[in-house]
């Protein structure tokens, strides 16, 4: 037996050795390489083996993206923002973000539109950049979504001390001796909390929406809530003192906004659904869209009602809003605040894992992970196997991290995918769909990223402001000479983005702005992350995916031996 298990090894490192040495014909071949829509919603999804149940519709979506965006905006970040980086100018900082968040939704909203898979960025982004672009984006929304849901799970537990009226949250974590600062508080309140979500999820989408409904619900209502409480007792006064509305300046409010846009992402969990959802192209569109209007307006309105409460050095950077009204003289309602933000936090955190899992499906769908992870349960129609690899992902970081550590790098993956999707909704349709050549619609991309990038650095230097209308300036004469220089046929579809190229034009331009507010430390981090899965993609992705093209062919010609070989996925753009 040990014989026979050594032979298998030595060929299986035989034949491995062999594909390594065939990387960059390989490379060239898969780097590039798309999926035709058609293919991407027929023959990719048959991998998984069953389809995911169609059970849901356009009040499930809007449920589920205000669910998946309230209670991490509000209750993991806004403290800490208002106290150290925007002041009471932090409800600005979340007008800017929603703006960017809300022209993202729009590329989104007519990908999901036309391509309705469970893929997110990473099928939109393979059919119009190629495989490696669409597998960057998708590992790099994956890191963001395990990240940002740990992050949330321990900010749970802060809460929950709330609701019981523990001031402090360490006192329900095991401080480990020996352990880095930052690693060394295990939180096992939030790994209880993401393992009896991950359960839930494996069990039933639909049942998993009905239960966000109803805590979105009653979430929607304690804000109202905080809003009226934190109006009629808070002062305007506090909004101008000690220091003014916004005592580090604008650049203070840009900053603080780069840090809250990480609050938006709960929309892109929404377009991961489109393969459960009941009427696509009627349902994502209010779902989506609609979703970030209202979470926008909530978010300033609850914003305004922290720094109404209490004066922005005053805040407290965990449980915000607890001790806000603990301070203001309403203990009890503190506990109450604690109560519903938990509940809140939880109506989040499965939407996410929702999001999640449904990415790492169709990634494994397309061979670049473990085939297995792509499986979908034949009674239930859930992506079991991803649900709990991401599970327990999540639950073991949560276990050591804290916010601190990771909300930058979250900063960063967001807005990266959503530029990336941005440029693609510019590409498809001017190249793909209008047929025009790719070398103008490419160098207005081109042109306009380094427009913003030259924008940013004059930000940065304090003494070059003759840079920024030189290159906003830059910005806006490009996009009017590309609309009118360039024809773009109307997509023959529901829904798509109006007065194009300009929402797209300006989400790239902002989510490259914001991206540079973000601190080098986060960069080195998602230096780090970036070399990681390029790395993997060279040692197995392109190989995963060439065998498993060569296999189709191979089955293919067997099945129909007279018929010309149809290559299925080298499309190059």
């Amino acid at each position: 037996m040990e014989t026979v298990q050594s032979t298998h090894n030595k060929v299986f490192i035989s034949n491995y050795l062999q594909s390594l040495s065939q990387t960059p014909h390989r490379l060239r071949k898969r780097m590039l390489a798309t999926w035709t829509p058609d293919q991407e919603l027929n023959q990719v999804r048959l991998r998984s083996g069953a389809d995911m149940k169609r059970k849901l519709r356009w009040y499930d979506l809007v449920a589920l993206g205000i669910g998946g965006m309230l209670g991490v905006g509000v209750f993991v970040t806004t403290g800490s923002v208002a106290r150290n980086t925007s002041g009471p100018s932090v409800f600005i900082s979340y007008i800017i973000a929603g703006i960017s968040a809300l022209l993202s939704s729009l590329c989104y909203t007519e990908f999901s539109v036309h391509i309705p898979v469970a893929g997110g960025a990473f099928s939109y982004l393979r059919v119009t950049f190629g495989e490696f672009v669409g597998y960057f984006a998708g590992a790099n929304i994956l890191m963001e979504y395990v990240l940002s849901n740990a992050a949330v799970a321990r900010s749970f537990t802060e809460y929950l001390c709330s609701a019981f009226g523990v001031s402090d949250p360490d006192s329900w974590r095991v401080e480990v001796q020996g352990l880095v600062e930052g690693y060394n508080k295990l939180d096992f309140v939030a790994v209880a909390l993401v393992l009896l979500l991950t359960l839930c999820l494996c069990h039933s989408t639909k049942e998993s929406s009905i239960l966000n409904l109803i805590m979105t619900i009653f979430h929607v209502i304690f804000f109202g809530f905080i809003i009226i409480v934190a109006f009629y007792n808070g002062s305007v006064e506090n909004l101008r003192k000690p220091e003014g509305i916004a005592p580090h300046g604008i650049r203070g409010v840009l900053d603080g906004a780069a840090i809250v846009y990480f609050s938006y992402i709960g929309y892109d969990s929404v377009s991961t659904l489109a393969e459960e959802i009941q009427n696509p192209p009627v349902s994502l569109p209010v779902g989506i869209v609609g979703s970030v209007l209202i979470v926008s307006a909530l978010y300033c309105l609850m914003a305004l009602a922290l720094c109404m409460m209490v004066p922005f050095n005053q805040i407290a950077e965990k449980a915000s809003y607890s001790k806000a009204f603990q301070t203001i003289g309403w203990k009890w309602a503190g506990n109450v605040v604690g109560a519903g933000a938990s509940m809140g936090i939880v109506a989040s955190l499965l939407v996410a894992m929702l999001g999640q899992a449904r990415y790492l499906c169709v990634i494994g769908r397309a061979r670049l992970v473990p085939s297995w992870l792509s499986n979908v349960h034949p009674s239930r129609g859930t992506p079991l196997n991803a649900t709990l690899f991401l599970g327990l992902c999540t639950a073991t970081i949560a276990l050591f991290t804290d916010l601190d550590i990771v909300i930058g790098m979250i900063s960063i993956g967001t807005l990266l995918v959503f530029y990336l999707v941005a440029n693609a909704t510019i590409y498809r349709r001017y190249v793909l769909i209008s047929q025009t050549p790719p070398f103008k619609t490419l160098s207005f991309l081109f042109l306009l990223t380094s427009s913003a990038i030259g924008f940013s650095i004059s930000w940065k230097l304090n003494q070059q402001w003759w840079g920024l209308p030189l290159f906003g300036g830059l910005m806006l004469t490009m996009s009017a000479l590309f609309q009118y220089t360039i024809p773009c046929v109307s997509v023959p579809s529901e829904w798509s983005v109006p007065l194009m190229p300009w929402p797209a034009a300006v989400s790239i331009f902002l989510n490259v702005f914001l991206m540079t507010t973000l601190k080098m430390l986060s960069f080195q981090r998602f230096g780090v992350w970036a070399c990681l899965i390029t790395v993997f993609y060279l040692l197995y992705g392109v190989h995963s995916t060439f065998e498993a093209e060569e296999m189709e062919k191979e089955v293919a010609i067997n099945q129909v031996p007279n018929q010309p070989t149809i290559q299925l996925t080298k499309l190059d753009v």
